[in-house]
């Protein structure tokens, strides 16, 4: 197998009132793998996704990537590399600029985020017509509409686009369709799949949805008190059942 992209060695982290949340935690991402992560209400999920982007101190253990130990590295360096979509449909968009300008701005991951009108030619707006229209929810019909006008499927599914207009080399999916109503869910499902297997991302993705976390994705974890009790990948995923996941979330 090839070296990971990203390694957490150790990891422990603590929180509050010297509250331990992830406990010498130990995880390696590959180039390619979608990981679906479970995990009762306080296992470390959300944790483990602040850890990775910077948001969170490491107590003790190491952060790597390609070998390289970013366990101090700022968050916001970051997000040169690493794209996060969250639970809320209202974060990761500028409310008051326009779908068009959101995705022009999102290209710009890594460079001086200057936002100039011009930047947004006849060329650039048939191509976010484009990659708009494969989300299937017409927000190729509102390029010029303000973000904030959007609804919220809308906006989340602009959100996954911003993330992944310029590749990561990790993309962090935070609940990104827990906010949805049951329909758009799927359908933002369908679309997310569709981006990362095409486009060979490597991501994360939180969820609740027994259903969704053994459907999508080559690999699956689930935590439990701020550790890893379960990492299957391809067929050993696929041969698992709902209820063979249940037995996990008995305290």
């Amino acid at each position: 197998m090839t070296e990971p992209v990203f390694s957490l060695k150790n990891i422990v982290v603590t929180v509050g009132d010297n509250v331990q949340i992830l406990k010498s935690l130990n995880l390696d991402i590959f180039e390619g793998d979608f990981i679906t992560v479970l995990g009762t209400n306080g296992a470390g999920k959300s944790t483990l996704f602040n850890t990775i982007a910077g948001n969170l101190h490491i107590d003790s253990g190491q952060l790597l990537h390609h070998g390289r130990n970013i366990s101090n590295e700022a968050a916001v360096t970051r997000t040169n590399y690493i794209a996060r979509v969250f639970q809320d449909p209202k974060m990761g968009t500028a409310p008051r600029m326009t779908v068009a300008e959101n995705l022009l701005l999102a290209e710009k991951r890594g460079q001086k985020r200057t936002l100039r009108s011009r930047g947004l030619t006849k060329e650039k707006l048939a191509t976010y017509a484009n990659i708009t229209q494969v989300m299937g929810n017409n927000l190729d019909t509102r390029l010029q509409t303000a973000t904030g006008d959007l609804s919220g499927g809308q906006r989340q599914a602009l959100s996954f686009l911003m993330a992944t207009r310029v590749k990561p080399e990790l993309l962090l999916l935070d609940e990104h369709t827990a906010a949805l109503d049951p329909k758009t869910s799927e359908q933002l499902m369908l679309a997310t799949n569709e981006q990362v297997t095409t486009n060979n991302l490597t991501a994360l993705m939180i969820t609740h949805n027994l259903s969704d976390a053994l459907k999508y994705g080559n690999r699956l974890i689930i935590l439990n008190a701020g550790t890893i009790v379960l990492d299957v990948r391809n067929d050993e995923k696929s041969a698992l059942t709902e209820e063979q996941i249940l037995k996990y979330f008995i305290a």
